[in-house]
């Protein structure tokens, strides 16, 4: 299982979230770049990071912070935020990053991830962002009536083969994952499951790799300090995945 430890960036800022709330965005850290410099000294060899500027607006303002991550830090970068078009996706693969994350073209345009998984395939993973069990979308502004499980089978059979599930009441709070709706999403599907939100220490970290999910993204907990990311990539064990 893989430990990715996450950079969120607003205004060119490493921030936080509490529970997809905007109001809520602190500052975690001063530089992106010695920050994933230090998680690749800690043993990191994926990177988890967000445009929350482009969640919102759909732009890609912070693009150069991302590429030059992808580009010195020695982590490969598995970015979102914000992506809604195969140019947006053509360019970030092309200089760099290793795996994009599509998130609310998901719900509203299905047909752009079966052709964005067509053409880059295992580069290419979607983010099912959840509460009460239906699916937000516009950085967590708005809810469907998309059922999480429903669309990841949709997502799988239009080719995806990652998912990264977070259940926003869980994020960014410390108070562990959502076990039950993580359990359920890896039962459902083939694809590759990511959890996200609510990751607090190592005992959650334990408690994922037994359910035999793929990934596990780790925010807030290294930023509090309540989460050793070097004791948690030694308990995932392999980081290649």
């Amino acid at each position: 299982m893989i430990i990715l430890p996450a950079i969120d960036i607003k205004d060119k800022t490493c921030v936080r979230l509490v529970r997809g709330d905007f109001a809520t965005a602190h500052k975690v850290a001063e530089d992106p770049f010695e920050t994933a410099a230090g998680f690749r000294a800690a043993g990191a060899s994926w990177i988890h990071m967000v445009d929350l500027d482009g969640a919102k607006t759909g732009g890609a303002a912070n693009a150069g912070i991302f590429l030059r991550v992808a580009r010195e830090s020695g982590l490969r970068v598995e970015l979102g935020g914000g992506i809604r078009s195969m140019d947006t996706i053509a360019y970030y693969l092309e200089n760099g990053v290793s795996r994009i994350i599509l998130g609310s073209v998901a719900v509203k345009d299905p047909a752009l991830v079966k052709e964005a998984a067509q053409a880059y395939g295992e580069k290419i993973a979607v983010g099912i962002d959840a509460k009460n069990g239906m699916v937000a979308t516009e950085g967590w502004l708005d809810t469907s009536d998309v059922n999480y499980i429903d669309l990841a089978k949709a997502m799988e059979q239009a080719g995806v083969q990652t998912i990264i599930f977070t259940d926003i009441s869980k994020d960014g709070t410390l108070e562990g994952p959502n076990l039950e709706q993580l359990q359920r999403i890896n039962a459902s599907v083939s694809c590759k499951i990511i959890a996200s939100g609510g990751i607090k220490d190592i005992l959650d970290i334990s408690a994922c790799k037994d359910l035999g999910l793929y990934g596990v993204i780790c925010g807030k907990s290294i930023y509090s300090g309540s989460l050793s990311l070097p004791e948690a990539i030694e308990v995932a064990g392999d980081q290649q995945c």
